[in-house]
């Protein structure tokens, strides 16, 4: 039997390099001079602050792009709501999930005996999915279903034994 995990990873050396790579840009950048804007990371919830609602929009686009570049999917970032802060500012709370829920794994399954190819099985082993089948064909058919398949989730496939 021919197997792979399905999980949802983030390399948090890559989500550190990211932000350290906006939080250079926003030093020199002229838009941002005199707004007391920052980037910080804490484990993997990244709080944007800054003086004004679009000087955070401008904030946020820095934080996506310098993201992408470093290969950082934008499906599991969850954006907080905007909150007011001391001193007439503004902050947004960024958290990076990580994991594949309960619910997103039973969705996963539920997709795979509907559309998968037969003689496939998916079991959910803690926050990744096990899918098994005979022919290495039908699991690169799933991993192709899978990447077509809008979840919210980025996806990543490992251990693909034979």
């Amino acid at each position: 039997m021919s197997s792979f995990d399905v999980v949802s990873e983030v390399d948090r050396q890559e989500v550190k390099n990211a932000i350290d790579q906006a939080q250079r840009e926003i030093t020199t950048r002229f838009d941002f001079k005199n707004t007391n804007s920052s980037i910080e990371l804490a484990d993997l919830a990244v709080t944007l602050r800054t003086v004004s609602e679009d000087r955070l929009k401008a904030l946020r686009l820095v934080v996506e792009e310098k993201l992408v570049k470093r290969g950082v999917s934008l499906k599991g970032l969850d954006w907080g709501k905007v909150e007011e802060a001391t001193q007439n500012t503004v902050r947004q709370v960024v958290t990076i999930e990580v994991g594949i829920s309960s619910d997103k794994a039973r969705e996963i399954n539920r997709m795979l005996k509907e559309k998968g190819p037969k003689g496939i099985s998916s079991q959910t082993q803690g926050d990744t999915v096990r899918v098994t089948g005979k022919k290495r064909d039908d699991l690169q058919a799933v991993i192709a279903l899978l990447k077509g398949a809008d979840l919210g989730i980025p996806l990543q496939f490992e251990n693909f034994r034979d």
